[in-house]
């Protein structure tokens, strides 16, 4: 008994240390001759490190990138305030253009706040848009950037998690209309359930987050145990995954109570 003691008493200091102090940064080279550095947050949900996130945005400058994608849920859906996010995205901004889309506590907000938090994301300079792309060039590369809104009955339904709607590559298309074929095509959809609409659709990388790494991941064997909607082992739930010509990029997210899954920040070189 004093062993099981001694051990949940580590436990719980190794989650503590965890939730409170721990900031990863996960490089993944996905090119052999990449030469463009993104950034990828996601799921942030109001949290902070340090005051007005000086540890994230310093983590963030150090790996020099040459532009930052945030795949959705800043905030909360109950986030009335959005004075914090304001001070974190202006700062954030000045390190490299940042590309924000929509996730489902975005999609949450009522009518009301969801403007304001445009109004925020629009004085910061942050480029977004609902269900719509931009083409930009770096380093002599054509990239379109598409922010995919999705809906908000893929996440929950009726209050409820059961019989969720699918998203298809047709309505992907009606939102989105056609990838250009003549750019890098850059995707971020914060779910990544959808993969194969996303891929059938001709992204060639999508940035994702939602499932939060599964919230707690099983040591050694890299598989996350709970989705968001109350699903055990759901599947893309943090890493690289290839389908088709697709890259997948799911970021474990930075916010809400995890072990195992440190808080991330993703650079990607491609």
């Amino acid at each position: 008994m004093e062993i099981i003691a001694l051990l949940f008493a580590c436990l719980l200091i190794y989650f503590a240390v965890e939730n409170i102090f721990m900031l990863r940064v996960r490089r993944e080279k996905l090119s052999d001759n990449g030469d463009i550095r993104i950034i990828h947050l996601s799921d942030l949900h109001k949290r902070t490190f340090g005051e007005d996130n000086k540890r994230l945005l310093e983590k963030t400058e150090k790996e020099n990138p040459n532009l930052i994608i945030f795949s959705g849920d800043a905030i909360t859906r109950d986030c009335r305030d959005f004075s914090e996010l304001e001070r974190f995205l202006c700062r954030l901004v000045k390190i490299a253009p940042v590309f924000f889309a929509y996730g489902n506590h975005e999609l949450d907000l009522p009518d009301e706040y969801r403007k304001k938090l445009d109004d925020v994301l629009r004085k910061c300079g942050v480029h977004f848009a609902d269900n719509d792309t931009e083409i930009i060039e770096i380093k002599e590369r054509k990239l379109s950037v598409t922010y995919a809104s999705l809906k908000r009955t893929i996440y929950k339904k009726n209050g409820s998690y059961r019989n969720l709607d699918d998203y298809t590559v047709d309505e992907l298309t009606d939102n989105l209309g056609n990838p250009n074929k003549n750019c890098t095509s850059i995707l971020i959809a914060h779910n990544p359930f959808f993969a194969d609409a996303y891929e059938k659709w001709g992204a060639d990388f999508v940035f994702s987050g939602h499932i939060h790494g599964g919230a707690v991941r099983i040591p050694f064997l890299n598989i996350g145990v709970l989705s968001p909607e109350r699903k055990f082992f759901p599947k893309n739930a943090k890493g690289v995954y290839k389908i088709g010509k697709m890259s997948l990029l799911v970021s474990g997210g930075l916010g809400k109570l995890r072990l195992f899954n440190p808080p991330e920040i993703v650079l990607y070189i491609i």
